[in-house]
């Protein structure tokens, strides 16, 4: 039988067990309910017979015999007094005491109520008959004094002792109860003691049953923690247990084949993303700028021509960055700055620019290409679409460890639709990219590099402006080295 249980599934186990000590508890609960429910019945049907009598006017015997005596004399006529209502009430208590009275001697009291009551209207009866006629008063006297003060009486002092006996029942009942209570706590404490010396006994049982395998597959999932893919666990007892050691061994297998090829394929995406941002900016923004260096040189503006050459020279140095993906914020300063001189001799009659990053920022490290595609989504998408003259405002500071970069401009701004739409999209890997391809892939750069809580925040009134607002960490770029910006994309 021992070895039977031993072999039976953990969940079986501790269900058997379980339900064991479900129906033990569920016995005691039915014993003390059942008690309970008789005792309560009882307390009830005494209550309601106490209530049903103190129905009954405590003052019934004095007010009666007041009102036949005004009667008798002559102060109220017999149809406006109507002694039979105040019999017939009394009646109809005196049936009801005898349906909820508990013991023979109060029923027969109920019942001698109910005498005294028939015998009680006769006497009236008799009254009334007499006072159709006159020379009646000294017998209806006689007849008060003698036979309805007594009748009164009797049925005044039955209700008392009617009362006085249920009450003496309750206690009794009272009494019956706490034996009973006791004898059932008595019972239900050694059912207690049976289930507590069975619970523990069962979870001596099943804790030496899985523990040590238990215990085998925690020092195996702490090595694997530790980095350590070489080791496998051998567990051959315990059903389950030896079901999640064979699923550990296959895990470790799968991990280990797998954890080179996600690194790789984290460094590809990377990549490819980061040459997917620059093909979506620098061909378009090249094609521009050299159709704008062809008509100002068609022009003859060879001052201009000069310029926009070396704001473009300085431009793609600072894109390429020797390879870099983190640069100075001084030099991505300058090159957001060379960017918008390019655009401000293209749209000289709609654009003007301010820059204004304290010197004591440009320090510290930012991923290159950050600030260019939001104030060209800045340009084409609020400048553009508002007539007369824009601007767009580049500003930072620095609040304790985190520095706030903003892009600002007076241009024709977003719904609040647009803007939830914007920010959802921001979110998501397929869907909406291609309307904001830049605000997307430089809020999802960030997120790689620093992590979930930067990136991007947008704000914007419709026909009033926008402003795109960049949360980084406050890092020199000193402090990294090119292996751990490796390591951080990787990690990210």
């Amino acid at each position: 039988m021992k070895q039977r249980l031993k072999n039976l599934k953990l969940n079986v186990k501790i269900r058997l067990y379980f339900s064991i000590i479900v129906i033990i508890f569920c016995f005691v609960f039915a014993m003390i309910f059942t008690t309970m429910l008789k005792y309560n019945r009882e307390y009830n049907q005494i209550i309601q017979s106490a209530t049903i009598a103190s129905g009954f006017s405590i003052d019934f015997k004095s007010e009666f015999d007041y009102k036949m005596y005004r009667i008798i004399i002559g102060s109220k006529p017999f149809y406006e007094e109507d002694p039979y209502v105040d019999i017939r009430a009394a009646q109809n208590i005196g049936v009801k005491l005898f349906n909820t009275a508990r013991t023979k001697g109060n029923k027969d009291r109920a019942e001698g109520i109910q005498k005294y009551l028939v015998n009680l209207s006769k006497h009236v009866h008799k009254i009334e008959e007499n006072l159709k006629e006159t020379g009646h008063y000294d017998e209806n006297i006689s007849t008060l004094e003698n036979d309805i003060r007594v009748l009164t009486s009797l049925i005044q002092e039955t209700v008392l002792e009617y009362i006085y006996y249920e009450t003496l029942e309750m206690e009794n009942i009272r009494a019956e109860m706490e034996v009973q209570m006791m004898k059932t706590m008595e019972m239900s404490i050694c059912l207690l003691g049976i289930v507590v010396i069975g619970a523990l006994f069962s979870s001596v049982m099943i804790s030496n049953s899985i523990s040590k395998p238990i215990n085998q597959l925690s020092n195996i999932t702490n090595q694997v923690a530790k980095g350590d893919l070489s080791v496998r666990s051998n567990i051959q007892n315990g059903v389950e247990v030896k079901i999640l050691s064979d699923s550990l061994n296959i895990m470790i297998e799968k991990l280990s084949n797998l954890i080179e090829t996600v690194k790789k394929e984290q460094s590809s995406l990377r990549e490819a993303e980061l040459r997917l941002l620059q093909e979506q900016i620098n061909p378009h923004f090249l094609y521009n700028t050299l159709d704008t260096i062809t008509w100002l040189a068609e022009a003859r503006k060879s001052v201009e021509v000069v310029e926009v050459v070396g704001s473009l020279s300085h431009y793609f140095r600072t894109s390429l960055s020797k390879g870099k993906d983190m640069v100075s914020l001084r030099d991505e300063e300058l090159h957001v700055r060379s960017y918008l001189q390019i655009q401000r001799l293209r749209y000289e009659d709609i654009l003007s620019y301010e820059i204004n990053i304290p010197e004591e920022l440009g320090r510290y490290r930012i991923p290159k290409i950050t600030l260019q595609p939001l104030v060209e989504n800045a340009l084409y998408h609020g400048i553009k679409n508002k007539r007369g003259m824009g601007k767009i405002t580049v500003y930072g500071r620095r609040e304790g460890e985190v520095i706030i970069l903003a892009v600002h401009d007076n241009g024709i701004g977003m719904t609040k639709e647009r803007i939830q739409q914007v920010m959802e999209g921001l979110g998501k890997k397929e869907k909406y990219r291609k309307d904001f391809y830049g605000l997307y892939n430089v809020n999802e750069r960030l997120h790689l590099y620093f992590g979930q809580e930067y990136g991007l925040s947008i704000q914007s009134i419709y026909n009033e402006g926008t402003e795109v607002t960049i949360r980084i960490p406050a890092l020199l770029i000193n402090s990294i080295t090119g292996k751990e910006t490796q390591k951080i994309q990787l990690s990210s």
